[in-house]
């Protein structure tokens, strides 16, 4: 299993999570971005910078994705390939998206895109807090103490 992180909106706190975690574990983390990121010193974690433009990382991502990967993502187009290829995806506020799943987000994204392309105010997410940290936190210990262990 590798993680990779859609991180050009990827919450900090989630960021160090992954890091703590690739040093617990020696699982890879790699994080997908259009800008320069700041990561650790590890052996587990490195940093992609893909060119800027619409879809580079999520694309980088969706290529280079293999069955058993996990992707930290919100962006539900990005969510769908990965899973399609076999990839588990969890968003950063701690929901495991499923092939159970996908479907009705893609369909109420596309509904709210609808609405905000005839004028009407939709709002944004709310505010990323501690719920969702601790949320996210305990999906993240669960995908890792089922993901299979390294043999050296």
């Amino acid at each position: 299993m590798q993680i990779w992180v859609d991180a050009d909106a990827c919450p900090r706190p989630v960021k160090d999570m992954l890091f703590r975690a690739a040093e617990r574990t020696g699982i890879s983390v790699t994080l997908v971005a259009n800008q320069m990121l700041q990561v650790p010193p590890s052996l587990n974690i490195r940093a992609i910078q893909v060119p800027g433009g619409f879809d580079v990382a999520d694309d980088k991502i969706a290529q280079s994705v293999e069955v058993g990967d996990l992707v930290i993502t919100a962006d539900i187009p990005l969510a769908a390939a990965v899973i399609e290829k076999g990839g588990v995806v969890l968003d950063p506020r701690g929901e495991l998206l499923t092939t159970a799943t996908i479907r009705e987000r893609l369909s109420m994204r596309d509904f709210m895109e609808q609405l905000r392309s005839s004028g009407v105010e939709t709002g944004g997410p709310s505010a990323y807090g501690q719920a969702e940290r601790q949320a996210f936190a305990r999906q993240l210990d669960k995908l890792l103490a089922a993901a299979p262990k390294k043999t050296s």
